[in-house]
């Protein structure tokens, strides 16, 4: 009897937490084919994750967050001892090296509204789509390096770093936290290739191919050589033809005998 009233326990706690259990995802591939790039990492944005958590008459945003994974846990909270969220920075964490940086705000997505993923072949509407349904990390290369910026600043992820991510639904009227998902499995960055390692060909040649390209290369100069020089040959000697043409006429001229003038 006990253990039954354990199990139906866990299930209502299973119910209450099961907004929580939620945690941000990268995008499909279909919409973004590149990621996570060598800077930034693009995430779906929380549909319908918080609205449980939605009251009338309030005003909420969704804050983002970002950890390099090499964080200790103990600083993972994103929020104060009140319920405030944190705002600290990605200067002030070094880049996530010491705990979550705030990343980005925006509002709650509308979860009755998503967006279309047929209207996605129609070129006019992809880049709305893409903006309703994900949020890039790190796509701001300027935000650091700007004395007037005063927007959350988003600068570029660290190549081959492994990261999390979290979203808090904030309610900004009373300016406390509502909700917030679980830190997201760990997301690492793409890792940059060496000069000599990057391939530069429009596909992988074997050694027998370059060695084939390379004589092909030099039979086309040789060639190219050849008509170079038969076609300068042609026109050096169409020009002495002309310059003999006209000496042998000046000559044939100047030997004509010239009419004399009859005296009366």
């Amino acid at each position: 009897m006990c253990s039954r009233w354990v199990v139906l326990a866990f299930c209502c706690l299973g119910q209450l937490c099961a907004g929580q259990s939620l945690k941000p995802q990268t995008a499909v591939p279909q919409l973004v084919t590149n990621n996570p790039t060598l800077t930034t990492v693009a995430l779906e944005k929380p549909f319908c994750m918080f609205d449980s958590s939605l009251y009338p008459n309030k005003s909420y945003v969704i804050y983002l967050y970002a950890m390099k994974e090499s964080a200790s846990a103990i600083s993972s909270l994103v929020t104060t001892t009140n319920s405030k969220p944190l705002n600290s920075t990605f200067q002030q964490t070094s880049g996530g090296k010491l705990g979550p940086y705030k990343a980005a705000m925006f509002n709650v997505p509308n979860c009755a509204s998503p967006p279309k993923f047929t209207d996605v072949g129609d070129i006019n509407k992809v880049s709305d789509i893409l903006k309703q349904y994900l949020f890039r990390v790190g796509d701001d290369g300027t935000c650091l390096y700007d004395p007037n910026f005063l927007a959350v600043c988003n600068p570029p992820l660290t190549p081959d770093t492994t990261y999390r991510f979290k979203y808090v639904l904030v309610d900004i009227t009373e300016g406390i936290m509502k909700d917030q998902t679980l830190w997201s499995d760990p997301i690492k960055t793409r890792r940059a290739k060496l000069p000599l390692k990057i391939d530069t060909w429009p596909g992988r040649r074997s050694g027998g191919m370059i060695v084939i390209t390379s004589i092909l290369s030099v039979l086309v100069f040789l060639l190219l050589a050849g008509l170079l020089a038969s076609v300068s040959s042609a026109v050096m000697g169409s020009e002495a033809s002309s310059a003999e043409r006209k000496h042998v006429s000046q000559t044939i001229q100047q030997s004509e005998p010239r009419p004399q003038l009859s005296s009366e």
